[in-house]
């Protein structure tokens, strides 16, 4: 089991600590937050960008396919009354001279995301409340 241990160091910022690695998030300025790091639901949404690209990449990686100019671009489409995200288009630019009997490979990879498999099969949440005990607290 992996423990995140979030902290509040001040404004809107939430911070996580986990297996050694710090995340800082903030809310927009629009939404009382100082701006200064991105919000935790940005995370969300480059964590499906990145997990994607890396399988798009380690596709590649394991023909032998040339991947320098491989990119990746996720596009965010909203609803404009409630502003929840409705899609996500992800754009995989290919190098030039990709083998195009490999095109199609490379776009089911993408697909493959772990990330994108836990929202379309989401986890059970459970959240509770415990309290401190006085010998823990100073």
């Amino acid at each position: 089991m992996t423990t995140m241990l979030v902290s509040f160091p001040g404004g809107k910022r939430v911070n996580a600590e986990f297996d050694g690695f710090a995340l800082t998030t903030d809310q927009p300025r629009a939404s009382g937050g100082a701006g200064s790091a991105p919000s935790p639901f940005d995370l969300i949404l480059a964590s499906i960008a990145t997990c994607a690209g890396f399988y798009a990449k380690g596709y590649c990686d394991t023909r032998g396919l040339p991947n320098e100019g491989l990119a990746l671009t996720m596009h965010v489409d909203r609803d404009p009354a409630t502003q929840e995200v409705e899609r996500l288009v992800i754009e995989i630019t290919l190098p030039a001279g990709f083998p195009e009997k490999h095109r199609e490979g490379v776009v089911r990879a993408a697909g493959l995301c772990a990330v994108k498999k836990h929202i379309q099969d989401p986890p059970t949440f459970e959240i509770h409340a415990v309290s401190r005990s006085l010998a823990t607290a100073s």
